[in-house]
């Protein structure tokens, strides 16, 4: 769950990705109301637009309480969500209990969120009632960043997250299995723990992940900047074609970072190495500053080393205006421009 969501335009475009204009539905004309709880009014409005091609379901302006939702498709053609308001999550986490997200969009095709209004997660008061930090067999909070994984959406093509403010305690965006052709354009993340691919290669008969760049964005005070992470003692699997351009850090840790050897709260007992293959990256024209002094980290697996990696026109420096410097473990990436830190050394 995350502390908020603003969006300007935040377009999640599955396999197309425009609505015509058409029918609009108001969640107003189902019932809610500003400061009321509007889960009954967005469900109807949604399965009432779902039936219509080109169809638009619209939440004006004002605060609105919301619980947990799955806006459930196929639609009969292509739909948009317009948020202009803010929706809140309920204070109560316990109600979420067993539920992956908070608003999950399900089934669809040609989807576009839009209109500049906030999904406000409350992430302050939730993580205070969170101990996943310390204790791997602990009570998961939902998902509010978008999370292109098994669930919220997941398993997808063709999507573009657009001028997006992202603020959360977790990743702003994570890139799971089976996704391919994602585009995240102009989006300031943080606070949170950065753009994220994976983590990968937890369970077995995990899907490719391919297509994935990150241009014009901006990270903030975030854990992570930039990040591909897989799991050691990984199933069989691949992750190629990704690029991140174009990027400002501005006081962020691990600016730069592939893990694989992520493993969160000591939860592998298995030492072997990861196999999930990480090929065809670059990372070009990333500049600002790191909270620590290893701002460039490549940890590739001795068992798949990472191939076709390029790195260009990097300058990051500590906040303090100092050196940097970089590691990398079983890759041998093509450098070229301005390397600060100097790459692999």
């Amino acid at each position: 769950m995350g502390k908020n969501f603003s969006i300007a335009t935040v377009s999640l475009l599955l396999l197309l990705a425009s609505t015509n204009a058409g029918q609009v539905f108001d969640v107003k004309s189902y019932g809610a109301k500003p400061n009321g709880d509007i889960t009954q009014a967005l469900t109807q409005a949604w399965k009432a637009a779902c039936a219509v091609a080109g169809s638009k379901v619209v939440i004006s302006t004002g605060a609105y309480e919301l619980g947990s939702v799955t806006l459930l498709g196929p639609c009969k053609g292509a739909i948009e969500f317009n948020l202009q308001g803010t929706l809140q999550s309920p204070s109560d986490v316990e109600s979420f209990k067993g539920k992956d997200g908070w608003v999950v969009f399900e089934k669809i095709d040609s989807l576009t969120v839009s209109g500049g209004g906030v999904f406000d997660g409350k992430g302050q008061t939730a993580w205070q009632k969170n101990n996943c930090a310390k204790e791997s067999n602990c009570d998961k909070l939902p998902m509010i960043a978008p999370t292109l994984m098994e669930s919220h959406v997941g398993r997808s093509s063709q999507i573009n997250i657009t001028n997006a403010n992202i603020g959360t305690g977790d990743d702003c965006i994570s890139i799971g299995d089976g996704n391919h052709d994602i585009t995240i354009n102009q989006v300031t993340c943080g606070p949170g723990h950065g753009i994220s691919v994976g983590s990968l290669g937890k369970y077995e008969n995990e899907q490719p992940v391919s297509g994935i760049r990150v241009i014009g964005s901006t990270f903030v005070n975030t854990d992570n900047g930039v990040r591909i992470k897989t799991w050691p003692a990984s199933p069989v699997g691949t992750a190629s074609d990704m690029h991140f351009e174009n990027i400002t850090m501005k006081n962020v840790a691990n600016p730069i970072l592939i893990d694989q050897n992520y493993c969160p709260n000591k939860q592998c007992s298995n030492e072997s190495p990861s196999k999930v293959k990480i090929s065809n990256v670059s990372f070009k024209d990333i500049r600002g500053t790191s909270s620590t002094q290893e701002a460039v980290k490549f940890i590739c697996s001795k068992s798949v080393p990472c191939q076709q990696m390029v790195v260009a026109d990097i300058d990051l420096t500590s906040k303090e205006g100092g050196s940097t410097t970089s590691t990398c473990v079983n890759v041998q990436p093509m450098a070229s421009g301005k390397q600060n830190p100097p790459a692999c050394t």
